[in-house]
């Protein structure tokens, strides 16, 4: 499968005096996918705390490196905002490690791993998702890099970036009606089953 790249402008965000710049921005917009990164941790009981925040638009992608920043109060309100929706995946997850920076409750979110079985999509991770509807192909390679590294390489930028856009679009393709999961080759159903067990 081809590789996915983000096919837009990446911002890093990794001082207070661009964030409200950013947040205002991303207010434009009636949906945008979100995730979050954490530096891994080899140690076990050891989590550290959120390092990077991922909103993405279609076009652009922002990455607060909370790292450095924390949740500034803009961030913040966006967050625990239901006015302002944001979609991702497995968002106990990010929301139990965020809960180390700020006591904002999040609020407007939609979680892919709610929507999915819908479309009898039974897979959970993004990568196997994505490649479901799309074909191609996220890679994982990043995942346990240093997200508290003075810098961020391109390619963590762009990892970053991927997967809080894939889960936007994910979410519109799938409410749009564009996926027919009786069309698609990696859907197995039920009665499928049966015939090759027969």
């Amino acid at each position: 499968m081809p590789q996915v790249m983000f096919p837009g402008d990446i911002h890093v965000i990794d001082t207070i005096h661009h964030v409200n710049e950013a947040v205002n921005v991303l207010k434009q917009y009636d949906l945008v996918g979100f995730d979050t990164e954490t530096r891994p941790s080899f140690r076990k009981g050891v989590v550290h705390k959120t390092a990077l925040i991922q909103i993405s638009t279609p076009e652009e992608c922002f990455l607060f490196r909370t790292c450095k920043i924390g949740v500034p109060a803009a961030l913040a309100q966006y967050i625990g905002s239901p006015q302002y929706k944001k979609v991702g995946l497995s968002l106990h997850d990010d929301f139990k490690i965020l809960a180390k920076h700020t006591d904002v409750e999040p609020a407007g979110f939609i979680d892919l791993q709610d929507v999915v079985g819908e479309y009898c999509i039974t897979d959970i991770s993004l990568q196997k998702i994505y490649a479901i509807l799309f074909g191609e192909k996220i890679a994982k390679g990043q995942q346990l890099t240093n997200w508290e590294a003075p810098e961020l390489t391109p390619a963590q930028q762009n990892y970053g970036a991927v997967d809080a856009w894939a889960c936007l679009r994910i979410y519109n393709y799938l409410s749009q009606g564009l996926f027919d999961p009786n069309l698609s080759p990696y859907i197995i159903h039920e009665e499928d089953e049966q015939e090759q067990q027969d």
